[in-house]
C-alpha cells in the first residue's frame, strides 16, 4: 500500500464516525524518521490549543534539562526547592508521576483577583496550592493532577531563579527553534484569531474561545502555565515527537544526555499502580488512548481539547492527532472512543504495507 493509498483508506475510515466526536481532526504519522501520513478530515485549522501537551512539550522537557544539569535528583523533595511547601516528605518525582496526593483539579481561577497583574496572579496560585489538603495521600495509585504540574512550574522557577515565561523562551530557543509553539501572553493570540481552532463557548468568559486557552486556570494566569497554555500546529507537535525520538536514540543535538532521556521515558510506577514514566503517559492495558497495538514501552500524552502524541520506540512510530473536540461540549466522550481507534487503524494499515 502506497503512502497515498494509506492516507485515503484512513480518511475513509474516519469520515463516517467523525461528526459526533469533533468538527475536524488532523493526523500525522511518521515511521523510521519518514512521514507516511498527513491528513485533515472535517473542518481543521492551522493552530490548536494543545492543552495538556504543554506538560510534556514544556514542563517535562525543562525538568529533564534541570535533572541533567544536576539541579535536582530523584530523591529531591519539593520542600528542598520551595521552602513554603507544607508537606516535607513529598518528592519532585511524585509530581511527574501524579503520585503526589494532590487533588486532580481545583478552581484556582475563582480565587484570583483577575484585575491583578499576570505575575501576581501566578504568584498567588502558589499560595492557594500551599493551602490545599492532600486528598489522595494514602492511596497507592497515581491520580492525575493538574495541580501537581502547576506546582512543577513554581519548582522550575525556583530551580532556575527565572519567571516561567522566560523559562519558556529559553526552552523554545533551545529545543524548538523555528516552530510556531507559543503561549498567548495575557490571552492575546499571536496570529489572526480565525487561524485557531475554536474550543468551546465558555459561560464564565461569556464567549466562544478562539486563540485563548480553554483551561480556566491557565487563562486566569494570563495564558502561561506549566500544565496548559501552549498553542501550535500539527507540524509543531510532530517536531516535538522527533525531538523526543532523537533524545532516546542518542542523536539529539541538545545538552540532554541519552541516559537522562531514557530515565524519563522509563516506567516510574509499578504496573497496576499508574501507567507513568516521568511526565509521560504510558499505555494502560485495555484503555490506552493509543489503542491496543502500541508496545508497553510507548510514551505520550493527551490534551483535554482533543490533542495527543504517542511514540512507540519498538517500531519507531510517531502518531500526532490534533482536534478541537471540546467545541461539541467538554462532556462529549465520542472523541475518547475515536482516538484509540485511529491508532488501531494506523497500525493495521501499516501491517498491510
Amino acid at each position: 500500500m502506497s503512502s497515498s493509498q494509506f492516507e485515503q483508506k484512513l480518511i475513509k475510515q474516519i469520515e463516517p464516525v467523525l461528526a459526533p466526536a469533533s468538527p475536524g481532526v488532523q493526523v500525522q504519522v511518521h515511521q523510521g524518521g519518514r512521514k507516511i501520513c498527513d491528513i485533515s478530515v472535517g473542518e481543521t485549522y492551522p493552530y490548536y490549543d494543545l492543552a495538556s501537551l504543554t506538560k510534556i512539550i514544556f514542563t517535562t522537557q525543562l525538568m529533564m534539562k534541570a535533572f541533567d544539569e544536576g539541579r535536582w535528583n530523584l530523591e529531591t523533595k519539593v520542600k528542598d526547592i520551595l521552602s513554603w511547601f507544607p508537606y516535607s516528605a513529598l518528592l519532585i518525582k511524585d509530581l511527574l508521576t501524579h503520585f503526589s496526593g494532590l487533588t486532580w483539579w481545583f478552581p484556582i481561577y475563582k480565587k484570583l483577583d483577575l484585575n491583578a497583574s499576570r505575575v501576581d496572579r501566578w504568584t498567588e496560585s502558589a499560595r492557594i496550592i500551599r493551602d490545599l489538603q492532600l486528598e489522595n495521600e494514602h492511596k497507592d495509585e497515581s491520580v492525575y493532577s493538574d495541580i501537581g504540574f502547576i506546582l512543577l512550574g513554581h519548582i522550575l522557577e525556583g530551580l532556575y531563579s527565572l519567571p516561567l515565561l522566560d523559562l519558556w523562551t529559553r526552552t523554545k530557543e533551545t529545543f524548538y527553534p523555528g516552530t510556531s509553539l507559543e503561549f498567548h501572553e495575557n490571552n492575546q493570540p499571536k496570529a489572526k484569531v480565525q487561524y485557531y481552532a475554536p474550543t468551546e463557548r465558555c459561560l464564565w468568559r461569556g464567549r466562544t474561545l478562539q486563540g485563548e486557552v480553554h483551561d480556566e486556570n491557565a487563562w486566569s494566569f494570563g495564558g502561561i502555565s506549566s500544565h496548559a497554555g501552549l498553542f501550535g500546529s500539527v507540524d509543531d507537535v510532530s517536531w516535538f515527537g522527533f525531538f523526543v525520538r532523537s533524545q532516546l536514540r542518542g542523536i539529539s543535538k541538545t545538552a540532554i544526555r541519552q541516559k537522562t532521556a531514557q530515565v524519563f521515558a522509563s516506567r516510574a510506577r509499578p504496573s497496576g499502580k499508574g501507567d507513568w514514566a516521568l511526565g509521560y503517559m504510558m499505555p494502560t492495558p485495555g484503555s490506552a488512548s493509543c489503542g491496543i497495538y502500541f508496545s508497553p514501552y510507548s510514551i505520550g500524552h493527551t490534551g483535554f481539547t482533543g490533542t495527543s502524541i504517542w511514540y512507540d520506540p519498538s517500531i519507531d512510530l510517531i502518531v500526532t492527532i490534533l482536534s478541537n473536540r471540546v467545541f461539541l461540549g467538554r462532556e462529549n466522550k465520542e472523541f475518547v472512543k475515536l482516538r484509540p481507534q485511529i491508532h488501531n487503524w494506523i497500525i493495521e494499515g501499516l501491517r498491510r504495507t
